[in-house]
């Protein structure tokens, strides 16, 4: 099944996010009598859909999908154009064009977020397909939006390597069977790698990356 592929997460893995999206939801979350405080945010928010954070949350709040849209908006609405990429990602990028790998992104983000995040960072032609979670039967943390993504790309999971920063989104990758890379731009290696990754990088300049990426060597070309 066709040859290798690279598949990214979007927030926290090629671009450090975080912290704008820790401010919306601190902001937003006070007046609904929630202390979204950074360790609070990694424990119940980092890489999860908003709808799931909302239904263990504000499960009687009268209309989720309009405080999941506003979010989203104010963290579009705060994101600075342009925005640095993750250290070495660029680089990647572009050896993966040299090389012939496929290339996508899998997010929780919704679709706008997604595209401006990648216009952000300069990065939005570069993809061969973007798999939105909440436009799959399941997000992550299942695995649905890895096995989307690689059925789009027609690329077998022993030939895929997939790039993440949460627990959820490690879990999702794994389950799939994509060889997980944990990016630790928010949390350690330990915490990665209990979730399920195979190795951890600290980012894209990394080099431990390189006998990552030597397993796409044997993936037909």
């Amino acid at each position: 099944m066709g040859q290798g592929a690279l598949l990214f997460d979007l927030d926290g893995t090629m671009l450090h996010s975080d912290p704008i999206h820790l401010a919306v939801f601190a902001d937003m979350m006070a007046p609904l009598g929630l202390d979204v405080s950074e360790d609070f945010y990694m424990t119940h928010v980092h890489g999860r859909l908003n709808v799931d954070f909302f239904a263990e949350f504000l499960p009687d709040h009268p209309n989720p999908q309009r405080l999941s849209d506003d979010k989203e908006a104010a963290f579009r609405a705060r994101l600075p154009r342009p925005y640095p990429a993750m250290a070495g990602v660029v680089a990647l990028m572009a050896r993966a064009r040299a090389q012939g790998w496929k290339r996508a992104v899998v997010t929780n983000a919704m679709r706008p977020n997604a595209e401006c995040m990648l216009d952000a960072i300069g990065l939005r032609d570069q993809f061969d397909t973007i798999i939105i979670g909440e436009e799959c039967s399941r997000g992550k943390p299942d695995p649905e939006p890895y096995r989307a993504a690689m059925a789009a790309l027609d690329v077998a999971p022993e030939h895929a390597i997939a790039f993440e920063d949460s627990p959820s989104g490690v879990r999702a990758a794994a389950a799939s069977g994509a060889y997980t890379v944990g990016i630790r731009s928010s949390l350690d290696d330990a915490t990665l790698r209990a979730a399920g990754a195979h190795v951890t990088l600290s980012d894209f300049t990394d080099p431990a990356l390189a006998p990552v990426l030597a397993r796409l060597s044997g993936a037909p070309q």
